[in-house]
């Protein structure tokens, strides 16, 4: 088609699109700016998620090698560390006998059978610490209230505390403290 100027359609249309800009509208980058942060909030969901499965694999590390350390205890002594039956920890409400600390809360068995006793990786100002009871011949370690990715810790869990049903804390105990 020509028009009376001698132009085509086509040739209109060239004039006109060299004169415009191409870029994006305000609708096209608020619909990407929207797709990043939903894309990074999941991210960063999945992150916290598997810090605290990290967290909780170290706990049972931490009491698998706590508990190693009283068994070679147990070996040079024919006993574990006894707190007389009372519970000792490295948190505010248990062993407020001079036990405090990561030498103090198991009694005797740093540094010569564990080099430092370990404490909670949760961050600093979060609830929940490892405890320990004994009375010489049986004991029990807790990391108490401080599971994440398992609370409460199922049943048929290898560290599931008999005592505390339904209860965010991993346990290792010798039968005679299975119930303490």
């Amino acid at each position: 088609m020509i028009f009376m100027n001698g132009l085509s359609a086509k040739s209109i249309y060239e004039m006109g699109s060299g004169n415009h800009r191409r870029g994006f509208t305000l609708i096209e980058l608020l619909v990407v700016i929207s797709i990043i942060g939903l894309l990074a909030s999941i991210i960063l969901a999945s992150l916290n998620t598997a810090r605290a499965k990290a967290r909780d694999a170290r706990r049972r590390t931490d009491l698998v090698q706590i508990s190693k350390a009283l068994e070679f205890y147990f070996d040079a002594n024919n006993g574990y560390p006894s707190t007389g039956g009372a519970w000792w920890g490295n948190c505010s409400a248990y062993g407020g006998k001079g036990t405090s600390g990561p030498d103090g809360w198991v009694p005797n068995a740093a540094p010569a059978y564990i080099s430092v006793l370990p404490l909670d990786p949760r961050p600093n100002g979060a609830s929940g610490c490892y405890l320990y009871s004994s009375n010489g011949t049986d004991y029990k370690l807790l990391a108490h209230l401080t599971t994440e990715s398992a609370c409460p810790v199922p049943a048929g869990d290898t560290m599931s505390d008999p005592a505390r049903a339904n209860s965010c804390t991993f346990a290792v105990y010798t039968p005679g403290h299975r119930n303490q």
